[in-house]
């Protein structure tokens, strides 16, 4: 279920910023009982409480829709992209090389 996959997105970015349900409720204005039935999927905000939602975690829409819209590339791209800045440049190009080498043989493979 959408609601769901949306929920457990919206919790993990909270997670990401330390925050508890009291903590994120009282920034952004809802009560915990809300949070908590958004975060369980048991309900979906309206436009202005998910706007509002997106906001206080700092995130794009692409990183709470990611696993429901069909084109998340730009997102998954700029995830992989944020993940891989944080390592060491050594590892950096040895990732980059095994990703080359995979696109290659998917390219190969499709023709």
């Amino acid at each position: 279920m959408i609601d769901k996959r949306i929920g457990k997105r919206i919790k993990q970015h909270r997670e990401e910023l330390g925050l508890t349900q009291e903590q994120f409720a009282e920034k952004t204005g809802l009560t915990t009982n809300y949070i908590s039935t958004v975060e369980r999927g048991a309900s979906f905000p309206r436009c202005e409480k998910l706007i509002t939602i997106i906001n206080a975690l700092g995130v794009s829409a692409d990183a709470i829709f990611c696993d429901v819209v069909e084109h998340p590339g730009q997102y998954a791209a700029s995830e992989l992209s944020s993940k891989l800045a944080e390592l060491p440049a050594d590892e950096q190009k040895r990732i980059l090389r095994m990703v080359e080498l995979m696109i290659e043989e998917s390219k190969e493979s499709s023709v």
